[in-house]
């Protein structure tokens, strides 16, 4: 019975040694199975360079290229983990279909939202047409830059038109979030008086869960960027069960120790 750990993070761009070394450092501590990068600001990605900051077990990737130094999307996995079958790039996602083992194909797109909000309704439109076109089992993660409920931002500086379709999508789509446990936001300004906010999540179609009922998602800690690593649990053939599985990197979970007190 595998356990299968996703990475999910903006990593704010992947363009010097310092970030990659960090990113390979949360790599190895949580014997990652796919990696799902933001903002890699990263125009070409060769396999060498997967390498470097993954490791020499992931030799395959689809990625959409940054615009000069902006935005960009890497999707990896580790050798002998899943089966892609296919993929589709759009302007602000990846997608890739996996199977694994006996269980159903499903597909996971990767996210990184404009940060315009004349831009917002487009995205927004994009992830219905991604929808459209990947049928069946579903799952989409990363930084959307948008928030989907007040209590997702600290203050009330918040756009509610924007919101509201955002909302809508979710509802419309019959999505459901994974509940990011002992932490409330995802993202700081990291300024004086900060503005934390919660930018990046995990949503998923009900068939999806089915595949994957025992799941898990934590943070990891981290000063390489200021959007926390979101680290999803996967755990194969628990349909309709439930079991506790202690890994060794938990303790190295933010919030880890608070909660277990």
């Amino acid at each position: 019975m595998d356990k299968l750990n996703f990475l999910i993070w903006n990593v704010r761009g992947l363009n010097d040694k310092v970030r990659r070394d960090n990113l390979r450092k949360v790599v190895d501590d949580t014997r990652l199975a796919v990696a799902c990068l933001q903002e890699t600001k990263l125009s070409r990605i060769a396999d060498r360079d997967v390498v470097s900051f993954l490791g020499s077990d992931f030799t395959k990737f689809v990625f959409l290229p940054a615009q000069q130094t902006r935005g960009g999307i890497l999707i990896a996995w580790r050798d002998g983990s899943f089966v892609v079958s296919q993929h589709r790039v759009h302007r602000h996602s990846v997608s890739v279909l996996f199977s694994n083992n006996d269980d159903p194909a499903w597909w996971f797109t990767g996210v990184y939202g404009p940060h315009r909000d004349d831009e917002k309704l487009g995205f927004i439109e994009e992830l219905r047409e991604v929808r459209a076109n990947c049928p069946g089992p579903w799952i989409l993660a990363g930084d959307f830059n948008m928030i989907y409920c007040s209590e997702d931002k600290n203050n009330e500086n918040i756009n509610r038109a924007m919101m509201a379709g955002f909302r809508r999508f979710v509802n419309d789509m019959e999505l459901k979030e994974i509940p990011l446990l002992c932490r409330r936001y995802t993202w700081s300004n990291e300024r004086d008086s900060p503005t934390p906010v919660k930018l990046d999540r995990v949503l998923c179609t009900n068939d999806w869960e089915e595949i994957y009922v025992e799941n898990v998602l934590q943070s990891h800690a981290t000063e390489m960027s200021d959007h926390c690593p979101l680290i999803l649990g996967l755990r194969e053939g628990l349909v309709g069960k439930k079991r506790f599985h202690f890994e060794s990197f938990w303790p190295k979970l933010e919030g880890f120790l608070e909660a277990v007190q």
